[in-house]
């Protein structure tokens, strides 16, 4: 089930707001052209703007999403109509044969069991045609980046056309091992309506991820950086074997 952040129509509707610099999606779409893919299959695509992006070059693009909302907010999007979007998780999604998967974001860790995410990786090889890639980040534990994760460090007011002004601010509120879990709180200055998203995500290692590609049946071509937040993420760029 997606966190209400995605799937309550109210916060859906201001997501893309409150996350308007995508500069994080330039190095995907480099990666796109690097490998050569002309399908692309995005899990965990949101509000659609990494797909929407693709398709407007002409990929061909798959998009899915558990979050309904998010996923109405996608298809509203300029180049959304040649997009094929999937309601679901990674276990819904048919044969493919794609090129390329993705998660871009905080996508691969909302999986907080070894069986959710084993299960997503299996379905992601299944998706893939014999030496497609798959390629998705994952922050580093050792950055501890959740130690920002508070009001002063997050706080943002921001002017949504055709809502209004819109506070917004992320609290940590418990740390368990590797599960670090937050709430993301929005005020409305129209109806002073007070909305909370609360969220977890697992902070897997560097070895763990390795190790669960590998598990899965996929080979682990490289580990890069990511672009926008260097010394702080893992890149991984995972390939289906052609056998």
């Amino acid at each position: 089930m997606a966190d209400e952040l995605f799937e309550n129509p109210r916060l859906a509707a201001i997501y893309d707001f409150f996350d308007s610099d995508r500069s994080d999606l330039d190095a995907y779409e480099a990666m796109v052209n690097e490998f050569g893919a002309r399908s692309v299959l995005d899990i965990g695509c949101g509000t659609g703007t990494f797909a929407c992006r693709l398709a407007a070059r002409g990929i061909k693009v798959t998009g899915v999403d558990p979050a309904a909302a998010s996923l109405h907010v996608a298809q509203m999007k300029p180049w959304s109509d040649r997009v094929e979007w999937i309601h679901g998780d990674a276990l819904s999604i048919p044969p493919l044969a794609v090129d390329l998967a993705t998660m871009t974001g905080n996508v691969a860790q909302v999986f907080l069991t070894d069986e959710e995410w084993m299960g997503t990786l299996r379905a992601v090889r299944a998706a893939l045609r014999p030496g497609g890639r798959f390629v998705f980040e994952s922050r580093d534990p050792k950055a501890q980046a959740w130690l920002g994760w508070n009001r002063e460090n997050t706080y943002r007011r921001v002017v949504v056309p055709g809502c209004g002004t819109v506070e917004g601010w992320v609290d940590v509120t418990d740390v368990q091992g590797s599960l670090v879990s937050f709430r993301t709180t929005y005020i409305f200055e129209s109806d002073g309506a007070v909305i909370t998203s609360d969220s977890t995500l697992r902070f897997r290692s560097r070895e763990e991820m390795t190790n669960s590609l590998l598990d899965a049946g996929l080979s682990v071509d490289e580990v890069r950086e990511a672009p926008d937040r260097p010394g702080l993420e893992f890149v991984f760029i995972a390939r289906r074997p052609m056998a």
